[in-house]
């Protein structure tokens, strides 16, 4: 498998939920005041109700009371209050909600307490001597600081991303050969094509030949072509001047532009219209491109790989490509076979994505069973790898369990195999219906804690027909070996 080197932050998929809603949200901020001394509550709240949303709490196990039911930004937590103390809920704050700032406020000038409170994470410590001003300014500080700290859990969770989006594969031969061949040609500056069914990884690929070709650390610009509207596709690749038409209000880069120095990646090349395919083709070759509006070239150097899902020969015999683009970009082929002609990576592929959710959605999954990896193996994943990873996310999103088994898997892709058998195979409606009823016994005793009386009261057949049923569909021995469990 390709190493990937692991982040350094990975934040927790939680904290990007709400990271994500207060970045979309125009709401002002909250802010919440511990306070047992009602007359200063009523001093705090008028500083700052003009600008925040104020909520407040006499007591520490009050203002505990509402950050669980209520998303605070901020606290002005008081030192000294009743029952559990402010450096109390300070700690139990910074365990559980470590995005909440806390301006801690205390009657009395105490070094000893104010050095412990900024030990333990609070922003800041003043009196209640405070001047209203400057009480703003400090509250306008924390905030500030709360928002860059949601930038940068942002930012490393984008990374995290990026680096979750690595080029995979298996131990089978085909695969490694390609990853080979993408390392050796990696540092050239030759144009490659890849080609292979959507879902195979050729963006992921793309990227990989990025990071090996010594240009890391400039731009990887990525497009996909037939996602971009066909009147807006030479102006996104090649930039626009000022006034070029109508709603060029400014002079705009493009693509090329963007990806100087580093790596430009077109995907879906077959849906260049014949056009722009010309002008593909000068940028090629003479290294410069000229802005939609503009009267001068511009240079442009980077290097070029294009993707797509098209048979690009068939294409040019049709007249739909350019056989000089074609034979231009077609430098360094690359093709990925689909995941139906290297099945016998689906099990170190099913491993990784499962590691990858695991983290994400904080489960604890360690295999899935034979059984189950045999029917995957079996499947024709008309979506390639992005089918199966999707799979492996949906299961790992639903369930509770730490192994998963066939009969997790969703009904179809039990069902799947039998579109296979050469039609008016006999009793091939009786294997569907044993499948069904196999599968559908299989959830009933997971349902009942694989109590067999109890299955057989939740189906409503006698108990001597189920265990009949489950000695025929082979269940009785997995009933056994789970409830031993």
């Amino acid at each position: 498998m390709v190493p990937v080197d692991p982040p350094c932050f990975r934040p927790d998929p939680n904290l990007q939920c709400e990271i994500a809603r207060k970045s979309m949200s125009s709401q002002p901020k909250t802010v919440l005041i511990v306070d047992d001394d009602e007359g200063m509550r009523d001093t705090l709240t008028a500083i700052l109700k003009r600008d925040y949303l104020v909520l407040t709490a006499a007591t520490g196990e009050e203002g505990l009371a509402v950050l669980k039911r209520e998303e605070i930004d901020l606290m002005l937590l008081d030192v000294r209050l009743p029952g559990m103390n402010g450096l109390e809920l300070l700690r139990i704050v910074r365990e559980n909600y470590n995005l909440v700032e806390v301006i801690m406020v205390s009657a009395l000038s105490e070094v000893e307490v104010a050095v412990t409170a900024m030990k333990q994470g609070a922003y800041h410590y003043i009196t209640k001597e405070f001047d209203y001003d400057g009480l703003r300014s400090l509250v306008r500080n924390a905030l500030e600081r709360q928002d860059l700290s949601r930038q940068l859990i942002t930012l490393n969770a984008q990374v995290a991303e990026q680096e979750d989006r690595e080029f995979v594969l298996g131990p089978s031969r085909a695969m490694r050969e390609i990853v080979d061949l993408a390392q050796k040609v990696a540092r050239l500056p030759a144009t490659v094509l890849i080609q292979g069914e959507s879902g195979t990884g050729k963006e992921l690929l793309a990227r990989l030949l990025h990071r090996e070709s010594g240009r890391g650390d400039a731009p990887f610009i990525a497009v996909n072509l037939a996602a971009v509207p066909r009147d807006l596709v030479e102006s996104t690749l090649f930039g626009h001047e000022r006034g070029a038409f109508t709603g060029a209000m400014r002079q705009q880069l493009g693509k090329f532009e963007l990806a100087a120095g580093g790596t430009l990646f077109l995907d879906e090349i077959a849906d260049l219209g014949l056009d722009l395919q010309a002008k593909l083709l000068r940028a090629i070759q003479e290294g410069e491109i000229e802005r939609v509006g503009g009267t001068k070239p511009i240079k442009t150097d980077f290097r070029l790989v294009v993707a797509t899902n098209v048979d690009l020969e068939r294409a040019v015999r049709e007249g739909k490509f350019r056989d000089d683009l074609y034979y231009r970009i077609n430098v360094i082929p690359i093709n990925i076979a689909p995941l139906r002609e290297h099945v016998e990576d689906i099990p170190e592929l099913v491993k990784l994505f499962l590691k990858r959710y695991n983290t994400r959605f904080r489960k604890q999954i360690r295999d899935v069973s034979d059984s189950a990896l045999k029917i995957l193996m079996d499947q024709r994943w008309p979506g390639n790898v992005r089918e199966l990873e999707n799979l492996i996310e949906r299961l790992a999103a639903v369930t509770d369990k730490t192994s998963l088994s066939e009969e997790d898997l969703p009904l179809e892709y039990h069902l799947s195999g039998l579109d296979r058998h050469p039609e008016g195979k006999a009793e091939l409606l009786q294997t569907a219906c044993d499948t069904f009823e196999r599968n559908f016994i299989l959830r009933a005793l997971e349902r009942t804690d694989w109590n067999v009386s109890a299955a057989g009261r939740y189906l409503g057949v006698p108990l001597s027909t189920l265990k009949h049923k489950m000695g025929r569909l082979e269940v009785r021995e997995l009933a056994k070996r789970f409830r031993r469990a």
